[in-house]
């Protein structure tokens, strides 16, 4: 019995033992499964993530790159278009003073002048660029200021006279036209007075006229004779005028009339225009770069001087039969050795002196190598020069093989004494 309880008990304490053991082997196996399959997951979610990251650093780089080319294409289209305004643009107006000058030296015991008065105005800017541009109509006109009083209103009409001149002082055109004060009643006059009386007075208003003369409607610089000045002239010796101004206005049409009156608008379309144009130049500057074109360009031969190729290629042709046809004979010619040869060491020294009589021979005959026929067939030539020399490299080399091959078969071998 004894016996017995023994071997039950080590019998479960070994089935304690194999159940632990399977226990242990059941949970391992699904650690490690676990571990090998997160390890790749792990990797791949890395590589993502560089791969990522390097994707983002290039597109950041991209666009830096892409904003600051169209930043600076944004800047020279402005420069163009505001380039472009300038030049073309002429001097939309131009004002000066006028200053009337006369002569004294007369009797000052009349009121009137002693000449008529004058003034020379000049149409340079700055004594360097011309006001007027060639080939645009002007607008040119004289503003008068002067004072109601009882000389002007019994002076009447009076005329102003404009002579424009050239480099030297040549007379170019010449204008007259006539002037007057508007006419205002005694009545008109007082009731103006009274109502106007506290500016009148504190002087905030005075009592004068701007008469305004249009000289020139139309008026258009010439490029051959460039108009540099001109003298105004009141042909009055009574005229009493508090200051003048000599206006130039520009009439614009076509472009320069779009440009004056739409500023705005012409703007923003020539800077897009411009920006449009350089971005088309530097997207095709782009795919030069890096694609070699946007359409790669096909490998085309042009062949100068057809007649002297084909000359050369049958020249070459028939250096090439020619060279054939000696080799056919030469196999032909070639001597064959008739008898038994004796011993070894006869045939040795024949062909040790038939090798050194060969040696003494052919380096004769190698001067110019021959090229080879295929080589030649495949190559394309380029030019003229190239393939004549190499024709006239042929025929040396052919010329030099037959001397030589000729020298070998007439010189006396050892088989003769056979």
């Amino acid at each position: 019995m004894d016996i017995l309880r023994t071997n039950q008990q080590s019998l479960g304490l070994e089935g304690g033992t194999a159940a632990q053991i399977r226990n242990r082997s059941a949970v391992s196996p699904g650690s490690d499964a676990t571990g090998v399959a997160m390890g790749p997951v792990l990797y791949w979610l890395q590589d993502v993530a560089s791969v990522t990251l390097l994707k983002t650093r290039r597109t950041l780089f991209q666009a830096c790159i892409l904003l600051c080319v169209l930043v600076l294409l944004l800047w020279v289209s402005i420069f163009l278009y505001g380039s472009f305004y300038y030049s073309y643009m002429p001097t939309v107006s131009f004002s000066t003073p006028v200053h009337f000058y006369y002569t004294s030296d007369c009797d000052a015991s009349e009121s009137a002048l002693c000449s008529f008065p004058t003034a020379n105005i000049s149409f340079m800017k700055n004594q360097k660029n011309q006001v007027l541009a060639f080939g645009q109509p002007y607008r040119i006109s004289l503003e008068l200021e002067m004072p109601e009083s009882p000389v002007n209103e019994l002076l009447g009409m009076f005329m102003v006279k404009m002579c424009s001149y050239t480099t030297g002082g040549k007379i170019v055109s010449t204008v007259g036209r006539s002037a007057m004060l508007h006419y205002r009643s005694s009545m008109l006059q007082s009731l103006s007075t009274l109502v106007f009386s506290p500016f009148l007075l504190t002087g905030m208003a005075e009592q004068k006229q701007l008469i305004e003369i249009e000289l020139f409607s139309e008026y258009k610089a010439n490029s051959y004779q460039p108009t540099i000045g001109a003298v105004i002239e009141i042909q009055s010796k009574r005229v009493q005028i508090y200051s003048s101004q000599l206006r130039i206005h520009a009439y614009f049409t076509g472009i320069r009339y779009v440009l004056y009156n739409f500023p705005l608008t012409s703007a923003v379309i020539g800077v897009a225009t411009n920006l449009a144009f350089l971005s088309v130049i530097v997207l095709f500057s782009y795919l030069q770069f890096i694609w070699g074109g946007l359409w790669p360009p096909n490998q085309v031969r042009v062949q100068v001087m057809m007649g002297e190729n084909t000359r050369m290629q049958q020249r070459r042709e028939e250096v090439r039969k020619r060279m054939e046809r000696d080799r056919s004979q030469k196999e032909l010619d070639a001597p064959k050795v008739i008898g038994p040869v004796n011993t070894a060491s006869d045939f040795e020294g024949n062909e040790m002196e038939s090798s050194s009589e060969k040696s003494s021979v052919i380096p004769e005959a190698s001067v110019a190598p021959v090229p080879d026929i295929k080589e030649d067939e495949s190559a394309d030539l380029s030019t003229e020069g190239t393939e004549q020399t190499e024709s006239v490299a042929l025929d040396t080399s052919q010329l030099s093989q037959q001397q030589g091959e000729t020298t070998l078969r007439q010189r006396s071998g050892p088989w003769m004494s056979l």
